[in-house]
């Protein structure tokens, strides 16, 4: 009888953590992806407009403002927004690599509770948000909570890293994974694993626990910045799938 008990609770316990790392995480992604894609477009969506507001045109009196200047392309502005309170949703993350719909929300803040249990990529708080000069860090799970970063290891050398936010996309590469100890947090400095060094350029680290079901143990995916498109010039190419081999 005690033996058919034992027997009963390991097949239980079994399907729960089955359950838990493929059907529970394939529902949640699912949700994410579609939470996401929503936020994602409506940045990119016009907003209605008022056909009864007069523009400038309409008005003989208006004139141009003396800070009308035109743009040089060639010389494009990065946006950096400042760092939103805490639990904020500010970005949409993309990794072709991972496939067309992989995309989930950014908060600000990597606390377990109320962001990366909620299937949430988590912004590490006082590190370089998108575009600034630093180093801009994120966490979320490799299982449970839709896994975000489940395929974390699967990331070839030149794979985009993209985020998108209200102002446009900005387009990382990856360089490389590291395996640290839970207690190394020099990867959260302005120059990943460099310390007292300045930065002078703008990088990107993702975060989560290797392997999976580990917390003492962590793997690092360390990218570069390439550029940043617009909200207004549409999606950048970098948002294309990948081919099968490493980038340029």
């Amino acid at each position: 009888m005690l033996g058919e008990v034992l027997i009963t609770l390991g097949v239980v316990a079994l399907l729960y953590v089955s359950w838990q790392m493929w059907i529970g995480d394939a529902i949640i992604g699912a949700e994410k992806h579609a939470e996401a894609s929503a936020l994602s477009q409506s940045w990119t969506t016009p907003a209605p407009t008022d056909d009864t507001t007069p523009s400038p045109t309409d008005d003989p009196a208006a004139t141009p403002s003396a800070t009308d200047e035109p743009t040089d392309p060639a010389n494009t502005v990065i946006p950096v927004s400042t760092q939103p309170a805490h639990g904020t949703q500010f970005g949409v993350m993309f990794i072709p690599r991972f496939g067309s719909d992989w995309q989930f929300t950014i908060a600000a803040g990597t606390s377990r509770k109320d962001i990366l249990d909620q299937g949430e990529i988590g912004h590490y708080k006082d590190t370089a948000m998108p575009g600034e000069i630093g180093n801009t860090v994120y966490a979320a799970h490799r299982w449970t909570s839709g896994a975000p970063f489940d395929p974390i290891d699967q990331l070839v050398i030149g794979d985009a890293i993209v985020i998108q936010t209200a102002d446009g996309w900005y387009t990382y590469r990856f360089r490389t994974l590291e395996y640290v100890q839970d207690t190394q947090v020099e990867v959260l400095l302005p120059v990943p694993q460099q310390v007292g060094v300045a930065a002078d350029g703008r990088y990107l680290t993702l975060t989560s626990c290797a392997p999976k079901l580990n917390m003492l143990e962590r793997i690092i995916a360390y990218a570069v910045f390439e550029d940043f498109t617009p909200t207004a010039d549409g999606p950048p190419a970098s948002l294309d799938a990948p081919t099968q081999g490493a980038s340029a």
